[in-house]
This record gives structure tokens, sequence and C-alpha cells, in this order.
């Protein structure tokens, strides 16, 4: 899920509760619409507004009275032969309202004051000549509450609470006498009419309640409308109505609020914050030619994941017929590519789609190693069984695996889920990446260095592979104060013919962004770079340099090494697995003087927010390791980069259409790169 700038458009609404209807409510509706539909006509300029952060508008509902208790004597003049006790009604509420709440907080305030009808009738009771009595009362009050509004997930879900302070208005009740079954023609009493006596004047109680807002403007109109079904809860605590005696009364509100409020222009904004706020600067480096070639250590998943509904491979696995089986070779994996593979991550891709290939040809080569295929899935073990024998009839058919050395079986989950007990969020994301065949071994010819168990990683590819663009060759935008002084920001570059890119929005101090994404095929250019922001309060600042940029071409050989570590979802302490790997594996590998840039990422699965720390936490565990390492080895040499990129998809090493992209973004990349 600001301050804006007030509009004095609001209306005077009369309390009056003899003329507060249904009919009323729907006449200021439409009042309110129309007036919406004519601020829209008068909009003209394709412009943005950014959402107000006060509120004003009508909310309107029922009270749904529950009685407990008991009363008897009405008033000095009249007392019931019988005691009435529970009852039940439903009476109006309507009220203007008042609400701030900043655009980048979860936190508000609400104000409601208004007619507020606590009306009903109790349970029948009968008198000692065998007549039914009835009660009813026309209670109500004037009711004032503010409320503090917070938004858990920071959408349009929100919570309230707050005290509740009403004013006596009516206190009339009727008391009506029947007639006796037995003698029907009895006359009917008179009904007995009156107010209560001993009736509290000021009640002070609470209220707790829930909403959900559903915008009815887009960011386009100035004047934004809102429709907020909500649902209260008003206990007995406090809401004693009398003095004497022990009625309480507990209400049930449900209803919904119709609010409006002004955005603020954010293109021309003419109330813009001064200069030092925050400080923009960027940095185009010269990007002098070269082309780095990475010897890539791949991580190899030991999974396979199927498609729902499904006990196939799926087709985006590449599977092979005998023949091709005797020329198939770990490091020339491009010969063997799937059907449908876009451009971006394409080798890495190619590596784990050839999975079963890899392990049918380490199986051959290794005749002693065993596999176990647990097959996991949500339609239950049989289902699961279905899937890893899939696999085993592949391994057994295709690479001539003997069927012994493989075992298979099914269950409903994968040993380490995706999906947590008690998870509401992108659970269908989740759901793909539990269905799956993991594949166990105890066979360290077939596992990563180190590891072993049930869950332990196969050994690693080598890749020789070619980086497009190095992390240091992209353009840095530092907005320095930005992720404490503004909710978002965002850049707009324009070239020397007129044309405009825009880039964000952003949260973080740092944005980083690849030459060719500015210049394309051109190999330099001249920018004007406009940075935008939005602050906290709902200001809008506005920076503006100049830059240079250079695209970044090979021409040179620079050799480097890079390696990975990956985790499971939503973890960033899984690190301790790789300890002793990244400590002799990884670390005697860094040369004297050499730079490690360390950048950690997430899949898109979760907050933002909260990717961008995760991810961070990741990069930072991983430096951690190998500077204790060069450390107890007596270096200072190293010198670390170490970034937090999130879930950002402009920097992670996949895209995230396929549970395998997505959980091959759950990483930290390692590049090692010598001293020039």
């Amino acid at each position: 899920m600001k301050s804006k700038n007030i509009y004095n458009e609001t209306s005077c609404i009369s309390l009056s509760p003899n003329k507060l209807t249904i009919k009323s409510v729907a006449l200021i509706a439409l009042s309110l619409l129309s007036f919406q539909t004519a601020v829209q006509a008068q909009e003209t300029l394709p412009v943005k507004y950014t959402k107000p952060s006060w509120f004003f508008g009508v909310a309107g509902g029922a009270n749904f009275n529950f009685y407990r208790g008991s009363t008897q004597q009405m008033n000095a003049s009249f007392t019931s032969p019988k005691t009435f006790h529970d009852g039940f009604g439903a009476g109006l509420f309507i009220a203007p309202l008042l609400e701030y709440r900043p655009a980048d907080s979860r936190w508000g305030v609400m104000l409601q004051a208004g007619y507020d009808s606590r009306k009903g009738e109790f349970d029948q009771v009968v008198t000692a000549c065998d007549c039914p009595a009835d009660l009813s009362t026309k209670l109500s009050y004037i009711t004032v509450e503010p409320s503090l509004r917070f938004a858990p997930f920071k959408n349009d879900f929100y919570l309230y609470g707050g005290p509740r302070l009403a004013f006596n208005m009516d206190k009339s009740f009727t008391y009506q006498l029947g007639v006796n079954p037995a003698f029907p023609d009895q006359a009917v009493s008179p009904a007995v009419k009156g107010d209560f006596d001993n009736i509290n004047k000021t009640i002070i109680s609470m209220q707790i309640g829930a909403g959900y807002d559903i915008p009815l403007s887009s960011d386009s109109n100035k004047t934004q409308f809102v429709l907020s079904p909500f649902v209260s809860f008003q206990p007995y605590f406090g809401q004693n109505p009398r003095s004497t005696e022990t009625w309480n009364n507990t209400t049930v509100r449900a209803g919904v609020a119709l609010k409006f409020g002004q955005g603020q222009n954010i293109q021309e904004s003419t109330d813009l914050v001064k200069d030092g706020e925050v400080q923009f600067s960027v940095n185009s480096p010269s990007n002098v030619p070269g082309e780095r070639r990475m010897t890539e250590i791949f991580p190899l998943r030991n999974y396979v994941f199927f498609n729902t509904g499904s006990t196939e491979i799926p087709n985006r696995y590449v599977l092979l017929n005998k023949d091709q089986v005797k020329d198939f070779k770990e490091d020339q994996l491009e010969v063997f590519a799937p059907k449908t593979l876009s451009d971006r991550s394409k080798r890495q891709m190619i590596v784990y789609y050839n999975v079963l290939n890899i392990l049918g040809d380490r199986m051959q080569k290794n005749p002693s190693a065993t596999i176990t295929l647990v097959g996991s899935s949500e339609k239950g073990p049989e289902d699961g069984v279905a899937m890893a024998e899939s696999i085993k009839t592949y391994l057994v058919n295709v690479f001539a695996i003997s069927s012994s050395r493989i075992t298979t079986k099914g269950q409903n989950k994968p040993n380490i889920p995706s999906e947590q007990p008690g998870g509401t969020l992108e659970l269908e994301l989740l759901r793909e990446g539990d269905r799956r065949v993991s594949i166990e071994s105890s066979s360290p010819d077939l596992l990563m260095e180190f590891q072993s168990g049930p869950d332990a990683q196969m050994k690693p590819v080598v890749i020789n592979a070619l980086q497009v663009a190095p992390l240091e060759s992209y353009v840095t935008i530092e907005n320095k104060g930005a992720k404490e002084s503004l909710s978002s920001w965002s850049v707009q570059m324009t070239d020397e013919q007129g044309k405009v890119q825009s880039f964000g929005p952003y949260s973080e101090d740092v944005a980083s962004i690849s030459g060719k994404s500015i210049l394309g095929d051109k190999p330099e250019g001249d920018f004007k770079v406009k940075m935008v922001g939005q602050t906290k309060s709902g200001k809008i600042i506005e920076k503006e340099t100049t830059m240079h940029v250079v695209l970044w071409t090979p021409a040179k050989i620079e050799e480097g090494i890079r390696y990975s570590i990956i985790y499971e979802f939503n973890k960033s302490k899984a690190i301790a697995i790789y300890e002793k790997y990244l400590t002799d594996i990884v670390t005697p590998k860094i040369p004297v003087g050499a730079t490690v840039i360390i950048h950690g990422h997430t899949d898109i699965i979760g907050e933002e927010a909260h990717n961008i720390d995760l991810s961070l936490a990741r990069a930072n565990d991983v430096k951690g390791i190998l500077a204790s390492a060069l450390s107890k080895a007596g270096r200072n040499d190293v010198k670390f980069e170490v970034n937090g990129f999130g879930e950002d998809e402009n920097k992670s090493p996949f895209e995230n259409k396929t549970p395998e992209e997505r959980f091959y973004n759950r990483t930290v990349i390692i590049d090692i790169i010598p001293v020039k």
C-alpha cells in the first residue's frame, strides 16, 4: 500500500434523525458522483495525480443491536409486571467522515460523527395473567468515533479501532400488553409510551472494524473517489444505556463509505521541495572496451518440476533418444537446447533443462552410483510416484541405467516445501514449485562437494561463458537520502533528438541501468537526466543533470570465475551448508588483489521491499564467510562489492515464468575478477 493540498469542497449534512434515510444517502452519493463527472470533463491534459492523503465523505449502514441484561422499571410512573431480558433490532447509522492516511504509510486516522440508532425490541414476556407483553425502544445517539487506521499488507485492506463517544438523543419506549389467548375477545390494553429515566446522557465505549478501499477513479483524475465497504464490532463494555438495572447493548455495524480527496499533479507541481533534501548524481563509466570471459561454476538443482495435472516430463526439459546419448557432453550443451527458450539467461537454462541427461551421463560413468526419485504431489503419494516413474523410465530406456539402481517413492509435500502453513499470498506460484521430483543420492560422485543427505545438490556444471556487460559498466544513479526522504522516485532521460525514456520507480538510494538499455544500438550519446521523486509527506521534488554514456563493447580478454549459491524459499541463513564449500573451494580461487563482486537476488514472490532486504542479507552472508576465510589465511588484499537486487527482473539472472527460473533466482552470484 501523504500530505496533499486540501481543497475546501465539503458540504454540510444535517444530522436530524427524522430526515436521515437511505434515500438521503443515495442522493448524497449521486451528488458526489456528478461532481466527479464535472471534474473529469475539465481534465483535458494527459497528467497524473498522486493519491490523496486527505479524504472527505459520508458513511452509512445498519446497526444490528443485541440487547442483554434486564430492564423492568421503565420510569418512575411505570413498571412492567415482568422483567425483559434479551432483545434485537436494526437501526440506521449515517455520518460525515474525515480521513487522513499518507499514501506510503500503513497508518492513518479516521473520524466519523453522526446519527447512530440503537432501536430494537425486547423478547416477548408473559405476565401473571398469561398476557403477552412487548417492549420496544427508539434509543438513538449522536456518535463521535475517532479511529486509528492500519493497513497490515500496505494495500486496500485496512483495520481500524478506537473510542466511541455517544450523546443520547432519543430514549423513548413503547410497552404493549396483549390479550390472553384463552380470552381472545378481551379488549387490548392501550400502549404505554414514554421515556426511560436514568438514561446515561453520555456513553464512552470502543469499537474495532475492518474495511476495503475500492478506487472509483484513476490517477488521471484530480478528484479521486473511493468506495469502502466496512464492518465493525462495538462490544457491550461501557454501553449500558441506563445507570440503573443491567440492560446492555452489543452492536455489529455493516455499511459502506463514499470518500473523495484531491491528488497533486505529479508532472506540473509548483510545490517543489527545496534543493538539499536529497543529493542527486549520475556516474556513467567511460567503459573502456573489454570482454570478460567467465568460467562459471553453475550449481545443479536436484529437482525436476512437473506441470499441474500431468505426470509426464515437461517438454521444456531436453529429452534425448538412444542414438543421441553417445554424443552427449556436459561441456557442449548448446547442441542440446530446449525447443522454447528466451535469449535471456539462455546458456544457464540450457544446462538446467539437461539435468536428466547430465544425471544419466554421470550414472553411466559411475556404475556404483544409485539414486532415489521422490515425487511430491498435492494429489497424493500415488501421483508423486507416477511422476518419479516417468523419470526412471527415461533413464532406464534412453541411458540404459539398470532399474535396480533407481528407487521411486511418493509423498504429499517435498522435504523443504515452498508453501508454508498459514501462507495466503501467491499460493499458486508456491504450489507450482512444490510439484516436483527430488533426486536424492548418497553417492559422492553425483553430489556437490561437502554435501550429503537427501536434499544435497548435484555436482555443479562448469560453463565457459561470455558476460555481455559486467555490473560495473552500468550507469549508476545515486539519490542519496531517497530511502529516508522519498516514497518513490523515477528517472527520465532525454537524448539529443528529444526522445524520452523513463526508468523506475525506485525506492533505494542507488539504481543501476545498463548502457544498452539507454543507448540501444548506438555506441554513445549525451542525455539530460531528470529525477522526479515524491516525498513521504506527499510533495514532489525534481533534480536535473547531464551525462555522456558509452556502450560497453568487447575488445580484449579478461579472465574471471563465477560461482553461484542457491537458497530455499525465503531463506537467508541456509548458507551454513555452503560454509565449507565457500571456505575450501571458492576462497583459494581468489587471486591476490582481486575484486569479488557479490550480488544477491530473489524470485518475484513476496513484497518488493522484503525481497531487497532478503537478497542483501544473502549477499552479506556470503561476503562474511569469504572475508573470514581470507582473514584466517592472513589476507586483506581483496576488494568486495556487495549488492542486493531483490526481485528486480532487469538484473535477475533468470526470468520468473517457470518454477525452475524462480528457484534459480533465489541466489547469490560471486564474480571473482583478477587485478588488471
